[in-house]
């Protein structure tokens, strides 16, 4: 069955909006038991630029591990097929972006919350052994951004305008950055910076807060892969600082009384995923410094990530989020803009994803 239209049988529906690459869709789900996960139905489909059903990898969703009993992380909510898209059960109607949308403190801590539980799954994800033979593919998201600067792959007008346009305001050295951090990425680099299963999506927007009650579920499937750490968390970290530099409510955070600014946010996510599993204050998503070892990235056996692959990876995201943009939505002069920031996000190498303290 082909899911083109809103379904009845999922539900009433509460929430729909996409881009040429993706089509979401969030109904109350039609039935009172939906595995204990949550009341909502989020359907994930393939958008109309996008060839193709979204599906799971399958050597990738044999590694994703069962956290329902993990308390404190985020559920990995895997998809099943459902029409050419993909179904997920979660707690919540609206993902963790809408939320920053909210003025309210409250949301701000919800948020808080939610990423901290999504630090700890991915500490688990990252925890389990690739099986020999075969190795997932690196996720997709980063596939997309290496083929668009390195031009080896058609473009869609729009895309391809804002190639020709990186090239003449970042140069030759800045592209060559970019793709050697998109290279290093995705190898292993010695004993200490290995190639573990990765997320590939990990973001905001992927990102389920439960609506009251319930667990924070974040929504996992096509963008499965496997990488160094880093990408993992230098995409929800690049999340944060595009936020930081597009959102008038969050450039006003320091103004703003009771409202988490994103390095708060930066800091519960990095410090959660540090703490493998608890936040050394005792407080599940805790404070806005929950989890925040005065040692930085160190956990009890050492290094935990590298801080300056996470920059770099969190500029990888944000380039991403730029490609993707022209591909699916369009041209914009907005771009240009988004050009210019991300120059100077390549020069510093992400340094602001990582906030003093914690690297």
């Amino acid at each position: 069955m082909n899911v083109a239209s809103p379904s009845p049988e999922l539900g009433v529906p509460v929430a729909e909006y996409g881009t040429g690459l993706q089509v979401t869709r969030v109904h109350r789900g039609a039935d009172g038991d939906l595995g204990g996960a949550g009341d909502f139905l989020w359907w994930l489909g393939p958008g109309p630029r996008r060839g193709g059903p979204l599906r799971v990898p399958a050597r990738s969703a044999a590694l994703v591990p069962d956290l329902g009993s993990a308390e404190g992380a985020a559920l990995l909510a895997t998809g099943t097929p459902y029409g050419d898209g993909l179904l997920h059960r979660a707690a919540g109607s609206a993902s963790a972006a809408a939320w920053l949308r909210d003025p309210r403190p409250q949301a701000g801590r919800l948020v808080a919350h939610s990423l901290a539980a999504a630090a700890r799954a991915l500490r688990t994800l990252h925890g389990v052994p690739l099986p020999s033979g075969p190795q997932p593919l690196p996720p997709p998201g980063v596939r997309r951004l290496r083929e668009w600067a390195a031009g080896t792959a058609p473009l869609a007008p729009a895309a391809a305008r804002l190639r020709r346009r990186a090239r003449e305001m970042w140069g030759e050295g800045r592209t060559e950055r970019l793709l050697g951090w998109a290279d290093e990425a995705v190898r292993a680099s010695g004993a200490g910076a290995p190639v573990v299963p990765l997320h590939g999506w990990a973001s905001t927007g992927s990102l389920v807060p439960p609506r009251s009650r319930g667990r924070v579920v974040l929504l996992t499937g096509e963008d499965l892969g496997a990488g160094r750490r880093e990408l993992d968390l230098g995409w929800m970290l690049g999340d944060l600082v595009e936020l930081a530099w597009s959102s008038p409510l969050h450039r006003a955070a320091a103004e703003s009384p009771g409202l988490l600014s994103v390095t708060d946010l930066q800091r519960v996510f990095l410090g959660a995923y540090e703490a493998d599993g608890s936040d050394t204050d005792g407080r599940e998503g805790g404070g806005h410094d929950a989890g925040v070892r005065e040692d930085g990235d160190h956990g009890p056996a050492g290094p935990v990530y590298d801080p300056v692959a996470v920059g770099r990876c969190a500029v990888l995201r944000v380039v991403t989020h730029m490609r993707d943009f022209a591909t699916y939505c369009e041209w914009s002069d907005e771009l240009l803009d988004y050009l210019a920031f991300t120059a100077e996000l390549i020069d510093e190498e992400g340094r602001r994803a990582v906030p003093r303290g914690v690297s």
